[in-house]
Order: C-alpha cells, then structure tokens, then sequence
C-alpha cells in the first residue's frame, strides 16, 4: 500500500516543537500497516524536521539556543536579507537540520524508540503554518 497526505501544521513560535501527536491525528491510515515506513518531508526552506528527546522541554529549548549562538541573526555577511533579519539564518538552520524524517512502521505505530518524538524546527520569529508531506508504504 502506498498513501500520500499534505499535513498543514498550525503556526508556532521560533524553537522545535513536539508534533508527533499532530501529526498522527491526521494519519488514521497508519493503523492498517503492519510492518512499512513513514516518510515525513517538509515543504519549506526555513524550517526543519528532525527526532529527537520527547520527554524534557529543556531539550528543546537547549537546541534552538544551540543553533541561535552559532547562527546568529544580523551577521553582516548575510546578503539574502529582504524578509528580515531572521530569514538567512532559518536557511542555514534548515540546512543544518534537514527536511524529511523517515520512520519504520511496525503493527499500526510509529516505531519510534521510548524517548523520542518528531520535531518541528521552526527558525521564523514568525513563521506561519507549515506543510507537512507524509508518505507511508508498507502493508501486513
């Protein structure tokens, strides 16, 4: 079986957010795959999708203030630079991060490991929804 949906996520503030939980709300078709693969890819160039720690918020945090120290908003070596301050530094953070997360599907489930959830990276102050492209293959 193979199954394609465009995911749109609600806005959010700069940082990595949980949307494990989002993300399964909109994939009822996930329960009839035994044993497959999700594939879950980001449609935009200033934001990010990555697993990681699910169950301490510092995680979250710690990485966005991670990532702002060494890819500081304003360096005067930034040219793209006509949607804000923000912008080509969201590239670079995109870029360090990724886009697509691939996860194996096992009984109806995302066989994600006990402490681990999907990440939003969103690198906007003011980012705006975001389109997510979930695939998932797989059958009994």
């Amino acid at each position: 079986m193979w199954f394609q949906k465009t995911i749109v996520l609600r806005p959010r503030s700069r940082g990595f957010h949980l949307i494990t939980s989002e993300l399964l709300e909109h994939l009822p078709e996930l329960k009839r795959i035994r044993q497959g693969l999700a594939h879950f890819f980001i449609q935009h160039t200033s934001a990010s999708l990555t697993i990681n720690e699910n169950a301490d918020a510092d995680v979250r945090r710690d990485l966005e203030s991670h990532l702002q120290a060494h890819v500081p908003e304003g360096a005067p070596y930034y040219r793209h630079t006509l949607e804000g301050d923000d912008d080509m530094p969201a590239h670079i953070k995109a870029i360090l991060v990724g886009s697509s997360v691939i996860v194996p599907v096992r009984e109806g489930r995302l066989a994600l490991g006990t402490w681990q959830g999907i990440y939003l990276g969103e690198h906007r102050t003011h980012g705006g929804a975001r389109s997510i492209v979930a695939t998932l293959h797989g059958g009994d």
